[in-house]
């Protein structure tokens, strides 16, 4: 009893602490700017120590850097950031046309403009979750820069030997010099905190990482200016442009999104059919139709699976660029987000679409008629930007002053989400979400149930799933409660209660969708929170993740050919 009584206590302290720093973010953010060790700044800091999320491992240790967490922000965040005292986020101001260097972080697809040496503007256009998360990272940024500090000066504020020749090896990389990795390497243990193997071991996967810089320069820069704001008050700031804040929450990049792939429904003359709505990757639906026809000459495979395994593969890109090229010729018809959504679209008119041509895993239904299905596939929005994006997607087409109603038949969500009872790579069937920090819950009635998805090696879990505010702001003890309590969650995603919100809101209060709609959700499990060395920070699911994201995307197509 009195342990039921703890972790109930300690649920309830980490979820006050993820309301209190969404309300200094919000606050941060209607002010313009902040100082992140300033008052506000520190604030923000407390509460995600007291939160201590999975994803940021040994945030909470005085001394020991959390390396896993290092990198897997890093790779979200522009490349070289953490050289940068001042950064400034900004919607889309015309930047992109001017000749500023350019950086694109590798898995959060995001224009960000390197100004000057100490300057980086990151351009947010998916909304108040984007926004959330990007301030999240910056302060568990700042939190290990002052580790670092801690770790490089005495208590008489003098740099430590360990320090000083670190920033001696530093200007021997930046002039192109050699130096003994063995002995650098010793040097940056200390300052890290960690032991010398898993020392080489973080240097090794830094170098591996694309678009992140070295270790030793991370560590040297977030050192550097943790250490000049201490010594000299040379303050780090971040801003937020007034244009980003007076467009924040006007949906105007999701309704410019919307109404590309209205205009393009329009001009190929698709916009009276009967039209589904997949929400997924922009790889499995086209592997789907057109990889066993134009591949089988140079890939002997003989299921969907395997075919899909050898696309994954980083040196297979000329045969992903096969399939993308046959595509385009048979029914399949390309978006590039130019709105600042950065979601990508690809429509598929079944019409042009031949029966003979699909593999033996498609239950193949064509009449290749004039009234053919029409598939819209959009790329993975990010938390609050899905409501935005579905909400004007279901809206009426505006045509010189008529409204005409799309004919939407379906909607299906295939996503990643964190499983909070099984393993990487198994699948979630949701019946309802219920979103995070509010009195806001979605009930559905799913057209997917477990049995969709058995007997194929992996686990497969129904019931109710989290909508969160951030994946980086969850704990174990949050978690725990979610899947321990009467709540009984499988699992926790960034969507689903804004796709249902935008659903719910076209289907019976607009009426602009038909009220009955067919709804099709599955996840499949990209890390378990729960589970040491299973979370976000320890990697992808890499060719693991080609089974269950088949057997869902074979799951929706065929369950639209049969509807």
């Amino acid at each position: 009893m009195e342990e039921l009584t703890y972790k109930s206590s300690r649920a309830q302290v980490s979820r006050a602490a993820i309301q209190r720093l969404h309300t200094s973010m919000r606050h941060l953010f209607n002010r313009g700017s902040y100082k992140p060790l300033g008052i506000s700044g520190e604030a923000m800091i407390k509460s995600l120590l007291a939160l201590k999320p999975e994803i940021y491992g040994s945030i909470a240790d005085p001394e020991r850097l959390e390396l896993n967490g290092l990198l897997y922000i890093f790779q979200r965040l522009p490349q070289g950031i953490e050289e940068c005292r001042y950064i400034k986020l900004i919607s889309r101001e015309g930047f992109q046309n001017g000749q500023f260097q350019v950086e694109i972080p590798l898995k959060r697809r995001r224009n960000c403009y390197r100004i000057d040496r100490e300057q980086m503007y990151i351009e947010m256009t998916r909304g108040r979750s984007d926004i959330y998360d990007v301030l999240t990272h910056l302060t568990f940024l700042y939190i290990e820069a002052e580790k670092i500090r801690r770790n490089a000066i005495d208590g008489k504020d003098r740099k430590k030997r360990d320090w000083e020749l670190l920033e001696a090896l530093i200007y021997k990389i930046e002039n192109g010099e050699e130096f003994n990795a063995d002995v650098a390497s010793t040097y940056l243990s200390t300052l890290i905190g960690r032991t010398y193997q898993e020392t080489l071991d973080a240097i090794h996967q830094f170098e591996s990482a694309e678009k992140v810089n070295s270790l030793f320069k991370i560590i040297y820069w977030l050192g550097r200016h943790a250490i000049e704001e201490h010594l000299d008050q040379n303050d780090r700031i971040i801003t937020f442009s007034p244009t980003l804040r007076e467009k924040l929450g006007h949906h105007i990049f999701g309704e410019r999104w919307a109404q590309n792939i209205k205009s393009l429904l329009e001009e190929k003359n698709l916009l009276h059919r009967p039209i589904h709505i997949i929400s997924s990757n922009l790889h499995s639906v086209m592997n789907c139709f057109y990889s066993y026809s134009s591949l089988s000459d140079k890939i002997k495979e003989t299921n969907l699976e395997e075919f899909a395994e050898h696309l994954s593969l980083d040196e297979n890109e000329h045969l992903r660029n096969a399939v993308r090229k046959f595509a385009l010729k048979h029914g399949m018809y390309e978006l590039f987000d130019n709105t600042g959504t950065n979601i990508g679209v690809q429509i598929f008119d079944l019409a042009r679409l031949d029966c003979e041509i699909l593999p033996n895993e498609l239950n193949c239904n064509f009449n290749g008629d004039d009234n053919e299905k029409v598939i819209i596939v959009m790329d993975y929005a990010f938390g609050e930007q899905a409501y935005e994006c579905m909400d004007e997607l279901l809206k009426p087409y505006t045509k010189d002053d008529q409204k005409i109603k799309l004919n939407i038949q379906s909607i299906n969500i295939m996503g990643k989400a964190g499983i909070l009872e099984g393993r990487k790579g198994d699948i979630m069937i949701p019946t309802a979400h219920i979103f995070e920090g509010s009195a806001d819950n979605y009930p559905f009635e799913n057209s997917f149930t477990s049995s969709d998805f058995k007997n194929n090696g992996l686990g497969v879990y129904q019931g109710p799933m989290i909508t969160v505010l951030g994946t980086s702001l969850q704990n174990r003890d949050i978690l725990r409660y979610f899947t321990k309590s009467s709540w009984r969650a499988i699992g926790l995603e960034m969507e689903g209660a804004h796709y249902q919100k935008a659903i719910q809101a076209a289907s019976k209060i607009r009426h602009s969708i038909k009220e009955d709609i067919k709804l099709r959700y599955a996840y499949y499990a990209s890390d378990n929170p729960l589970e040491t060395g299973s979370t976000l920070a320890s990697g992808g699911l890499g060719v693991g993740g080609v089974k269950p994201t088949y057997m869902i995307t074979v799951a929706i197509i065929n369950g639209i050919m049969q509807q």
